[in-house]
């Protein structure tokens, strides 16, 4: 036997739920217990294309997800495999007879390939592109004959025939009888869905729908209402099978229903006036309101006594069997007096899916003392009164869903003896209080006050902060340690000069360390200042975009060479040199050079100038030339503008010599100049960055006017203090960094026995944090786990991109959704930069350089040139580069693959090359897997994670030779090492987890041992000895 929803939507549908896509349908499907699902919205292209990508062929007329779409959430049964039946849902609206018809119907196809040709007759008509239930206006009869003129395995079923408003028989808009509306072509017409509001003895009093079948669906608009009603079919899988059921009876062995008093449309009333009617007593108001005097809402009671011609008791003889059921939620709520759609209950709901099977299982078959054993005394009730029948119901009217009673509170006390249902979730129930309300008369409507939820932090700013940002100085200086509001800060500040003290936006410019900051900061702005107009006239970005902006200001034509060009014109340089350097170090030599960075061997005059013609004969610039040029133009009127009037740095500690100079440069002219960083978080020296650049500001400014933030709103206690005594090893002055927040948990010092051993930690320590990614691993982290963690509230840091690699692996094998962030080696392959040069010379065809490239890794690119221009100026990048990578026969190769997650971040190819070419590590991403949640692990560098945050923070490889990295040929800087491991340390907020080697790093030393718990990786219980705060 199996269960049946053909009448679904997909997410392409108006009103419905994101989540309204294959993989969920599926995902739900297995946790309701439903065998054969409708695709729904068959009539939109994009989601046929979804559909092909993501289904497979089964039996005749049936598909299957493809396994790698499938969802793994711990919860529903991983063995079953849902079938899909390619379905769809089409609105005529339409004159017929003088009057306005408004019908829903219902089709079922043998394929995709017969919704091609039906879309396409179908578009024609009218618009079929904008909604996955497109609305035509087109008679009822007519679409049934282009159905069946195409494809006469086709199927149309008059949709949820008694729904007011939309239906075959509805009482505003529809027809009353199957005749007026299908004329000739009525014969074709032989099964009835009779919706949430009717069920089949409402329908067995029209003796005129004797012949018709009648079957159930659920209309589902997100994937948790699968299966609200539903079709209990014994046949084969098969499509042919499937329609023969429905059409003739033959296999059709009856019907999952709501309670009809449930569907929204059951009875006569006005939702607005709260007004609840049987059909007699709309007869008494005369159809109008008594409270408004507006037309009633005639429901489907009402419309089916109208059209009736047997009593109401009539038992049709050849009836199907069918069932009345309450979605498992409801009964749980009804059971207990909780909210259905509460957390509690969505708790119980997963915890009793997790132990004793789909949803439709547990109503109909599972026994009562295993329901018990799983969800209690009351639930129990609950289902065995459901099964029998014994439940009290509150109509729903004028698209109100009714409400049903199955056990009262004084009985929930009685069958519980006062033991509340949710002793077992470690979580007190709160019951409504009782109350009956009157069945038919206006319903007064009770008043929901909300509560205050638990109390945010305090939005305000702290005396230190003030301070920073009311400052009028010349020059100030704010110094503020991690988690100290030094963003908000610095947005405080900006509004605070537009707001109270009148600056124009367009005489502040704003600097940050990465484009993602800019961008956060011009959306904090916007939202502050009242909208974007008013942060469109400021100046915001990086260094080398401000610079790239003022060079164009200028007229001058700036081609920024990327990484493969730079290498290009430094192997040519040093093949007219005959030098046997490396190109990679070479360009390192000549950024060096220009950066003023001490350097073990010192780069030539003649190397430099080499260097620097050829770039002159390709038109090309580097990224410290960018900032060269502006700098060697400070007297030029570009730079005498009033947009430096008031400028601002964050991330001072990161900026290098040239930066440095710019900023004064910059300056020189202004009013005010306010800088923002912390000492302590300078971990770019081998870009120049210096941690003495505030005290070089200093003695360029002797009034520089200093403020330190010193209250810490990220971390707790532990996380500060234990981050505290290792930056402490580092020379300076005494450091005052003080935890706003309660005390939380230890640092967890992890001992792994290798890279693989601490991976797989890793993976199963975020299975656990996350509640589990199977059924098994639910049961078991049920109760070890204190608040179930999102995926996105978790970063994993390293010290270097290798190590990632056995991580992703084995969060992927644990079905863990993963974004990696940053550079990675596959940038460098030669498909891969021929691939990003061939675009980069479409969109700026003086990039000759970009040609060469492009040309050497595709030699017949250029056959290819006019088609993706045009490309280019309507598909997404990740569109753009999934023709390319099957134009050259590159689907299935790896570095493409990893490039094409990459552009999943970007709008379109010149923002995405952009990004790729000015971002700094934290701008690049890119997606570990199939993006089917927003919600992902993150993984990245350390120097990647400066300026963010998680919850969660695991920092793997803390070990000897990698933090502080060093090697024989790499001596470590152990101070800037120290700072680095200090920012990774910081970004935590409630939970730190160091993973270390028996060689463990030295900076571990400094860890107080009263705030760190040890432990070793692949033991079942962790070796943990927690102190509290308390006990010290």
């Amino acid at each position: 036997m199996y269960i049946a929803d053909l009448h679904i939507h997909s997410r392409y549908s108006r009103a419905t739920s994101k989540e309204c896509d294959p993989e969920h349908l599926d995902l739900w499907a297995r946790k309701k217990g439903i065998h054969i699902v409708g695709t729904g919205d068959f009539t939109h292209q994009a989601w046929r294309d979804e559909l092909r990508e993501k289904l497979e062929p089964a039996e005749e007329g049936l598909y299957i997800l493809k396994e790698e779409f499938r969802i793994k959430d711990g919860i529903a049964p991983d063995s079953q495999s849902p079938r899909f039946v390619v379905t769809g849902e089409i609105s005529s609206i339409y004159k017929k007879n003088g009057k306005t018809r408004k019908v829903h119907n219902l089709i079922l196809l043998p394929g995709l390939e017969t919704a091609d040709k039906i879309s396409a007759k179908l578009e024609t008509i009218g618009n079929i592109h904008s909604d996955g239930r497109p609305i035509l206006g087109l008679d009822s009869r007519d679409l049934l004959e282009i159905l069946l003129d195409i494809s006469p395995n086709a199927v149309l079923v008059p949709a949820h025939i008694w729904t007011p408003h939309f239906s075959l028989f509805g009482a505003f808009s529809g027809f009353d009888t199957i005749e007026e509306c299908f004329e000739d072509l009525t014969p074709h017409i032989h099964a009835l869905e009779t919706g949430l509001s009717s069920d089949p003895p409402m329908n067995w009093r029209l003796s005129a729908l004797d012949s018709f079948q009648l079957i159930s669906n659920s209309d589902a608009h997100s994937p948790a209402k699968l299966g609200r009603e539903a079709n209990l079919m014994d046949i084969e899988l098969s499509y042919p099978e499937l329609t023969k059921a429905i059409q003739t009876g033959q296999g059709l062995y009856g019907t999952i229903e709501f309670f009809p008093e449930e569907g929204k449309y059951h009875f006569d009333g006005h939702r607005k006036c709260g007004l609840v009617l049987t059909p007699s007593e709309t007869k008494e108001y005369g159809g109008i309101c008594p409270v408004c005097g507006k037309k009633i809402t005639i429901g489907v009671q009402h419309r089916v006594e109208q059209l009736a011609d047997r009593p109401e008791d009539y038992l049709r003889p050849d009836a199907k069997p069918f069932e009345s059921l309450v979605p498992l939620p409801e009964v749980i709520a009804a059971s207990t007096g909780m909210s259905a759609g509460g957390k509690k209950v969505n708790a119980q709901f997963e915890k009793m899916l997790s132990e004793l099977g789909p949803e439709f299982s547990i109503l109909r078959e599972v026994p009562f003392e295993d329901i018990r054993h799983s969800a209690g005394a009351c639930v129990e009730e609950g289902i065995r009164r459901l099964r029998r029948g014994e439940v009290r119901r509150d109509p729903g009217y004028d698209g109100e869903y009714g409400k049903i009673h199955l056990i009262e509170k004084d009985e929930m006390d009685i069958i519980n003896g006062q033991m509340t249902l949710f002793d077992s979730l470690g979580i007190a129930a709160a019951a409504e209080p009782g109350k009956k309300k009157k069945k038919i008369r206006p319903v007064k409507k009770e008043t929901v006050m909300e509560t205050d939820g638990p109390k945010g932090k305090d939005t305000g700013i702290n005396k230190e902060q003030q301070e920073a940002v009311t400052a009028e100085n010349r020059a100030v200086a704010v110094i503020a340690g991690p988690g100290t509001g030094k963003t908000k800060t610095l947005v405080d500040k900006i509004a605070y000069l537009v707001k109270e003290r009148n600056v124009s936006p367009s005489q502040v410019t704003a600097v940050t360390f990465t484009n993602q900051a800019a961008a956060e900061m011009r959306e904090r702005l916007a939202k502050r200042l009242g909208g974007k107009r008013a942060v469109k006239d400021m100046t915001i970005g990086t260094f080398h975009s401000i610079c790239l902006q003022l060079l164009k200001q200028q007229g001058e034509d700036i081609i920024l060479a990327d990484e493969a060009e730079l290498l290009e014109t430094a192997k040519e340089a040093l093949n007219r040199l005959d030098s046997d350097k490396k190109p990679k170090d070479f360009l390192k030599q000549i950024s060096n050079f220009k950066n003023n960075v001490p350097m073990e061997e010192r780069l030539t005059n003649d190397e430099a100038d080499c260097f620097q013609e050829i770039m002159s004969e390709m038109g090309l610039t580097d990224f410290d030339d960018l900032l060269l040029r502006v700098l060697s133009q400070a007297e030029s009127p570009v730079l005498q503008t009033s947009q430096f009037s008031y400028l601002l740095v964050d991330e001072f500690q990161d900026i290098n010599d040239i930066q440095f100079r710019l900023v004064l440069s910059w300056n020189q002219n202004g009013k005010e100049l306010f800088v923002i960083g912390d000492p302590d978080q300078s971990i770019y020296g081998f870009r120049g960055s210096d941690s003495r650049c505030f005290a070089r500001l200093k003695e360029e400014i002797p009034d520089l006017y200093e403020i330190y933030l010193k209250k810490n709103y990220r971390s707790t206690p532990e996380i500060v203090e234990s981050a505290l005594q290792v930056i402490s090893r580092n020379p300076g002055n005494k450091r005052c960094l003080s935890a706003v927040r309660e005390p939380g948990k230890p640092v967890r010092l992890v001992t792994a026995s290798n890279d693989w051993s601490e991976a797989i930690f890793i993976a199963k320590e975020i299975n656990r944090l996350t509640g589990g990614m199977d059924m098994m691993d639910a049961q078991n982290y049920a109760l070890k786990t204190e608040h179930p963690r999102g995926f996105g509230e978790i970063a994993v840091l390293y010290r270097t991109h290798h190590q990632a690699r056995a991580i992703e692996k084995c969060l992927r094998q644990e079905s863990i959704p993963c974004v990696i962030t940053g550079q990675d080696s596959f940038l460098e392959e030669e498909k891969v930069k021929g691939t990003t040069s061939f675009f980069r010379f479409l969109l700026d065809e003086k990039d000759t350089k970009a040609l060469q490239i492009a040309l050497n890794a595709f030699p017949d690119c250029g056959t290819l040139e006019k088609e993706f221009k045009q490309l280019l100026k309507k598909e997404s990048p990740g569109e753009v580069l999934k023709l390319w990578m099957e134009k050259n026969g590159l689907l299935d190769d790896e570095s493409l693959l990893s490039l094409y997650k990459m552009t999943l971040f970007h709008k379109d190819m010149a923002s995405f090359l952009s990004n790729l070419l000015l971002g700094t590590e934290g701008d690049i991403k890119r997606s570990g897997e199939k993006e089917y949640t927003s919600d992902a692990v993150t993984l990245m560098t350390l120097h990647g994670s400066k300026g963010l945050e998680f919850p969660v923070v695991f920092i793997a490889g803390t070990k000897q030779g990698s933090i502080p990295l060093e090697s024989p040929a790499h001596h470590a800087d152990k101070e800037e090492e120290r700072r680095l491991f200090y920012v990774g340390m910081t970004r935590a907020k409630e939970e730190l987890i160091l993973l270390t080697r028996k060689e463990s790093s030295e900076f571990l030393a400094d860890l107080p041992q009263k705030y760190t718990a040890k432990e070793t990786a692949g033991k079942k219980e962790p070796e943990i000895t927690q102190l509290s705060l308390f006990d010290l």
